[in-house]
């Protein structure tokens, strides 16, 4: 049985996140699978994602994990990560596309012709080092400063419809939800297998994560 299994539906670079988990934990035992059987075994589990979403949500319904995702999201410790955070909500204007419904919310692409406070226009997607703030406590941000810098790719982000499941927020030029939370599953815009220190702690959290938090919405 593996410690953990990162969900393989065909997109996205997995080998990244396999090395970052790897890195902060060597002996961990990982199975990148959609085998469902592999992923019920697994004590804990990685959504990850890149691409449009209609494209995968297509991928991960034909790759034979979507029930033993909805499973695990029932049952045991899950991050979710960038597209793997959109495709928990009820719905995305990209397509437009039905989600998980996970948690009660929508996916919202960025407005163009935005400028920020100096008057630069802002490209989509918002792409680069933006600093996060923890709008709740919650044992995934224990030991990262509050404004620590992640990295993100995208044009799309989540507008939960319980201000309550939000736990990370950023800005871009106005804030938007970044990282949200519910009993056992946590999930965020950004990448941390590509924000250094930063983004290896919150893995390492993970790692030691039980899946309880303590002020979750329910």
């Amino acid at each position: 049985m593996a410690d953990l299994a990162i969900i393989d539906y065909g997109m996205g670079n997995l080998r990244s996140v396999q090395n970052a988990l790897k890195a902060v934990a060597p002996a961990l035992e990982i199975a990148t699978t959609c085998d469902p059987a592999v992923i019920a075994a697994a004590k804990r589990v990685v959504f990850p994602g890149q691409g449009a979403m209609p494209d995968c949500m297509r991928e991960l319904s034909a790759s034979g994990a979507r029930e033993a995702l909805l499973e695990a999201a029932r049952s045991k410790p899950l991050l979710g990560i960038c597209i793997g955070l959109q495709m928990l909500f009820e719905h995305s204007e990209e397509g437009p596309t039905s989600g998980l419904g996970l948690l009660p919310g929508r996916v919202c692409r960025f407005a163009s012709g935005r400028t920020d406070p100096h008057g630069e226009l802002l490209k989509v997607p918002h792409m680069g080092w933006n600093e996060v703030w923890q709008t709740r406590s919650h044992p995934l941000w224990e030991g990262i400063p509050d404004g620590a810098r992640f990295y993100f790719v995208h044009s799309y982000f989540a507008e939960p419809a319980d201000p309550a499941l939000t736990v990370g927020s950023s800005r871009y030029p106005r804030p938007f939800t970044c990282a949200v939370a519910r009993a056992n599953i946590f999930a965020v815009q950004f990448h941390p297998e590509k924000s250094q220190h930063a983004g290896l702690r919150l893995l390492a959290n993970f790692l030691a994560w039980n899946g309880v938090d303590a002020a979750s919405p329910g």
